[in-house]
């Protein structure tokens, strides 16, 4: 679409009161901007006449004291002024610390992430072909900012209010993942103070653009007792780009000047800007004033990682802890990965593969991964939930299978909900029970709710059910798999054995002065007498214990002779291995087994391979033998016709 001039004068918007989570990466919002409310920042002010001008920053522009999360909701609440003025009705307010207190439901700020990267994915249906996410700098005071764009369908004026409030969802659709109205807000929200949304979209043969600011510093800085969104709406569906007005000008000039003072864009020419990258339909949301973390540094770390996003506090302390080999095994996987890496987070964030839509991180497009790729002994278990007050039948298909670094700590199911993941690597077996590691099951469970921030499920009795049946799913594959991968476990009467004190066979007594017994009865008494009675004595002159071993039919032995005991029952307890540790070298002799078997293969292709070099070999020799005859016998006739 070419681009649009304005038209000059502009005519106003008044901002309504309105509410939804839009198609797109959505927005915030509620009330309709108040004029002369309690003498803050959105007093009139003329229209701007000169794209270009700059609106003087306000001294309160700054950032907000707490630039933790976790702390920024600690202000006191000041007195709620009244809004039965010129015949209004008292109605309840959304306090502006209400925006903190309802982020907090995401405890994790890839949670927060995965619910925008949502609403680009549902505009998929909108024929969406991208979703970018990306490091940007914030002009006022080069801060970091986050950008996430998609080329959906874009919202309207109508959707980008609804977008902006608070429980109001569009979203119907069963296939769609959002469905509170509330994603949108808590993420921003959660992840830095501030955002603002641009978007463009043709709706019944209507082109506009609009932009909405929600900017929890500019609600704190001008002490705000409601939530207040500006927002300000174009219609470009001809040549000129002219301002949509509901209200009167003097509103829509008192959004503008709000939106130029608290957003990273000085100038009206900077703010419509931002439309170019956008091209004729999508969806562009800038995060800034990122949320520090308590040691005042970012909480999302850009500068790791030229291609990904990190979480600065979970990397820092995976470096920090098992620094074996094992270890860290446990830390290159996945499972591990996931905690801290975005891009390894969003490559299994969503079940199925997309086919004509991409996830780009940083300027690379995330390849999706898909752990069952790399599962062997795969098995698919169905279940049939059953559910209350419907006849309805539902089956649900889990794939069960051994990681591909068997053995490993590494287990549990990542259970999807609606194509998405909700619980990665979820663990049902009993903690510090070896049964079940390994085992790594893949489900989409779209019969249970998840939780708002879509981190986990609701605790319904579908839930519980479902959780005993993953549980007996990993005990029965594991039982009927685990000998296939050298973790058979031993039969009970072997485990017992291993269980008992080891006894030496024989004893043999050093002493030539003492008769020893025979071969038979050392055996026989030992037999009769498996756990042979230590006595002590404390030594006064070398403070060591002496310990003599009495059994029936054994004369008492000399030094040598217990000294002979002891060397025997170090060993012997030494041999008493636990039941890991001997699947443990179980495990490490079948995977020499298999690394020989892997090179024999290796070798007999090698053979095959000389084996038919040297046929060729012998083909060539005998055509040039061959040769070499037929050239011998003409030379020879030649000689014979030169005589002749």
């Amino acid at each position: 679409m070419p681009p649009k001039v304005e038209k000059l004068p502009i005519n106003v918007v008044e901002l309504d009161s309105s509410d939804d989570e839009g198609t797109g990466v959505p927005v915030v919002g509620m009330t309709k901007p108040e004029i002369n409310h309690g003498g803050n920042s959105l007093s009139k002010s003329p229209v701007i006449e000169n794209p270009n001008a700059v609106v003087p920053p306000d001294s309160n522009y700054r950032p907000l004291d707490s630039r933790s999360f976790w702390r920024a909701g600690n202000f006191e609440v000041g007195r709620i002024k009244s809004s039965a003025i010129h015949g209004e009705l008292e109605h309840a307010r959304v306090h502006p610390k209400f925006l903190h207190s309802n982020a907090t439901s995401h405890k994790w700020a890839f949670g927060a992430i995965a619910e925008l990267l949502d609403n680009a994915v549902d505009e998929i249906s909108s024929g969406a072909t991208f979703v970018k996410i990306d490091r940007i700098s914030n002009p006022r005071g080069n801060s970091p900012a986050l950008l996430f764009q998609d080329d959906g369908g874009g919202m309207d004026p109508d959707r980008l209010r609804k977008c902006m409030s608070l429980g109001y969802s569009s979203k119907t659709s069963n296939s769609t993942i959002g469905q509170y109205g509330n994603g949108f807000k808590t993420s921003t929200m959660r992840l830095g103070a501030d955002v603002i949304v641009f978007s463009r979209s043709s709706r019944s043969g209507r082109a506009t653009q609009s932009v909405g600011l929600l900017s929890y510093t500019f609600l704190r800085r001008t002490g705000q007792d409601d939530v207040i969104v500006p927002m300000i709406d174009y219609d470009i569906t001809g040549h000129w780009a002219e301002a949509i007005v509901y209200g009167s000008q003097d509103d829509w000039s008192t959004n503008l000047n709000t939106i130029l003072e608290w957003s990273p864009f000085a100038t009206k020419l900077d703010l419509l800007q931002q439309f170019d990258d956008i091209k004729s339909h999508g969806t562009r949301i800038i995060v800034f004033n990122l949320w520090l973390n308590d040691e005042g540094i970012y909480e999302l770390n850009f500068d790791d990682d030229d291609e990904d996003i990190t979480l600065r506090d979970e990397a820092n302390h995976g470096n920090t802890s098992k620094t074996n080999k094992r270890g860290r095994e446990l830390q290159s996987h996945i499972s591990y990965r996931l905690r801290y890496s975005l891009r390894a987070y969003t490559s299994i964030l969503y079940l199925k593969k997309f086919t004509n839509f991409s996830i780009i991180l940083r300027g690379k497009p995330v390849e999706q991964y898909n752990i069952l790729d790399e599962l062997k002994l795969t098995k698919v278990i169905t279940y049939r939930p059953q559910l209350a007050g419907t006849s309805k039948e539902i089956l649900v298909e889990t794939s069960l299978g051994f990681v591909k670094d068997t053995p490993s700590s590494v287990c549990g199911f990542n259970v999807y909900h609606k194509n998405r993941l909700i619980r990665p690597f979820w663990k049902v077996t009993a903690d510090g029970s070896s049964k079940g590691n390994g085992v790594v099951g893949v489900l989409e469970a779209n019969f249970i709710e998840p939780a708002h921030d879509k981190q986990d499920f609701e605790r319904s009795s579908l839930f519980f059910k479902l959780e005993t049946k993953l549980k007996q799913m990993v005990m029965d594959y594991w039982k009927g798999h685990c000998h296939l991968i050298g973790l058979k476990p031993l039969e009970p009467h072997l485990q017992n054995l291993l269980r008992e004190s080891f006894v030496p066979p024989q004893v043999q007594v050093a002493n030539a002065q003492t008769p020893s017994p025979t071969k038979f009865q050392t055996v026989t008494d030992l037999a009769a007498h498996p756990r042979p009675h230590f006595r002590s004595a404390q030594s006064g002159n070398s403070g060591r214990t002496n310990c003599n071993m009495e059994l029936p039919g054994v004369q008492p032995m000399t030094g040598i002779a217990i000294e002979s005991v002891k060397k025997d029952t170090q060993i012997s307890s030494s041999s008493c291995m636990s039941i890991d540790q001997i699947c443990e070298e179980n495990i490490q002799l079948f995977r020499r087994c298999e690394s020989f078997i892997q090179r024999e293969t290796e070798l007999k292709r090698t053979i095959e391979e000389l084996e038919k070099e040297l046929e060729d070999t012998k083909k060539k020799t005998s055509e040039l033998s061959t040769r070499l005859e037929s050239q011998k016998k003409l030379k020879l006739l030649k000689q014979l016709g030169q005589k002749a």
